[in-house]
């Protein structure tokens, strides 16, 4: 049965032969015709060699150590100076790590700015008692000209919406939509919350609204407001949309309840934004392969995005992911092991506010003579693994899932119908996308936000996911679907 070979650095000669291969020469017992069964049959050697890389990454933290990096840059919005910045490191850092190849795409997108001005204030008789809310512009808001003065209305869903829509012209509405905490999984919670930060200021403009305040689309209670983009649509007024932090939601709901408060009467509500889109900018696909020595032209891909948005680091949107496909790479050539297909680490642009990275990408590799078998991607988080889901076949899962052994370190459960994710979603051909599921429970308490900081990723349980991600890239590399 075969070996793994002692860990080598990075810098070292990687060894010619591999030890895949090495492993299926000494095979006695076993046919590869075994491995390409559903039902396989596991083989305690090779549990131990991944045990081996699981180890491996939980000890020498080198993903963790470059989201630290990562993270010192900021917020890596497209069009930022940041993120210039970012994928003049990340290229040097990827170069330097002895892959077959390192290479770039560059496109063209829509260059929104937030600007320096976010305001939403509840003003005092005398000007002396002002209250000011914790608020945030959504992404490719419009901006207010100036100061828009206007009265708040409370509305909980869309329904209501349109049974009130007589009473929405030349006001504000409030969509104050909470985020649904009686669930296990909070990814169940986040798309009904989120129609409303997409949604909500074109269905408002509709009726004559003037702008939209949402409740932020976050799981804790704290009073720091999530951003996330808007959609508008042509023959609809654009209006401005904004975030508000859970707390001064529930506060400015407590207010309109009342109809007055010790503030003022009535209410007077003032916004104030100076967003804006300003032409377009370049963004990049940063693109590191591992040459396969058998398959070369069937890749697998493992991805995440490499923009975040302004508020916070971007450390578990989509830092995590971006180190995480790094690494599985870095794992690969630390171990000596020289993959059956190409391995391909793609960190897509403009995730969070047009895609244009992973279209890009799609209509640049449709016609490559190297065609996509696979591809993994990892944007919910650093946190401990769960499981997979794909929206592969179920023969497909089902051959997957009888994978569970090998991941048993690494802590994934199980294999699941779901999506793969928005940038690998765009590729086409590919026999399985796959996404990587962390747990949920604290996604949503960072997500789009101040929060999301490299001190909120916990060290162990993001080289746990590496590790899975490498795990399951090797298995589809040797064994197929």
């Amino acid at each position: 049965m075969f070996k793994l070979t002692n860990i080598q650095s990075h810098y070292e000669k990687p060894l010619k032969i591999s030890i895949f291969f090495l492993f299926l020469l000494t095979l006695s017992l076993i046919s590869f015709s075994t491995f390409a069964q559903t039902n396989l049959k596991i083989d305690s050697t090779l549990v131990k060699s991944f045990d081996k890389i699981t180890r491996t990454a939980l000890a020498d933290t080198f993903g963790y150590n470059l989201l630290r990096e990562l993270c010192a840059f900021g917020g890596r919005l497209s069009g930022s100076k940041n993120l210039i910045n970012v994928e003049d490191f990340l290229l040097k850092k990827m170069s330097g790590l002895g892959f077959d190849t390192v290479y770039t795409q560059t496109f063209t997108t829509t260059n929104w700015q937030r600007g320096n001005v976010e305001k939403f204030i509840l003003r005092g008789k005398n000007s002396g008692s002002d209250i000011k809310f914790e608020v945030a512009a959504l992404g490719g808001s419009v901006g207010t000209e100036g100061i828009l003065r206007a009265d708040v209305i409370e509305i909980s869903d869309f329904d209501e919406l349109e049974k009130r829509k007589n009473e929405i012209k030349g006001k504000i509405v409030f969509f104050n939509f909470e985020f649904d905490q009686k669930v296990y999984d909070s990814f169940s919670s986040y798309g009904p919350a989120v129609n409303f930060r997409v949604n909500g200021v074109h269905r408002a403009a509709k009726y004559g609204a003037v702008a939209v305040l949402i409740r932020s689309v976050a799981s804790n209670f704290d009073d720091v407001p999530h951003t996330g983009t808007l959609r508008y649509v042509d023959t609809i007024p654009k209006i401005p949309g904004v975030a508000l932090g859970v707390r001064s939601a529930a506060f400015l709901a407590e207010l309109l309840k009342n109809g007055q408060g010790e503030i003022t009467q009535p209410l007077l509500f003032e916004m104030e934004l100076d967003c804006k889109t300003e032409g377009t900018c370049e963004v990049k696909n940063l693109i590191a392969e591992i040459w396969g020595s058998e398959n070369k032209n069937e890749v697998i891909v493992v991805g995440a995005h490499l923009d975040s948005w302004d508020k916070g680091e971007g450390a578990h949107d989509d830092g995590a992911g971006c180190v995480q496909s790094i690494e599985v790479l870095h794992l690969i050539k630390k171990m000596g092991i020289k993959p059956k297909r190409t391995i391909r680490a793609v960190l897509f642009a403009n995730e969070e506010n047009g895609l244009a990275g992973a279209k890009g990408y799609a209509k640049v590799t449709q016609d490559d003579v190297k065609k996509h078998y696979a591809a993994i991607e990892s944007d919910r988080g650093g946190f401990v693994p769960r499981g997979f889901t794909t929206d592969a076949p179920p023969e497909v899962i089902s051959k997957m899932s009888s994978w569970l052994p090998y991941f048993k370190m690494t802590g994934i459960e199980w294999f699941k119908n779901g999506g793969g994710g928005a940038d690998i979603s765009q590729i086409k051909g590919s026999k399985a996308l796959i996404g990587f599921y962390p747990d949920s429970q604290r996604y949503f308490d960072v997500h789009h936000s101040e929060n999301d900081v490299f001190s909120s990723v916990n060290h162990r349980e993001l080289e746990l996911g590496s590790a899975s991600i490498t795990i399951l890239t090797l298995l589809l590399s040797e064994f197929g679907l």
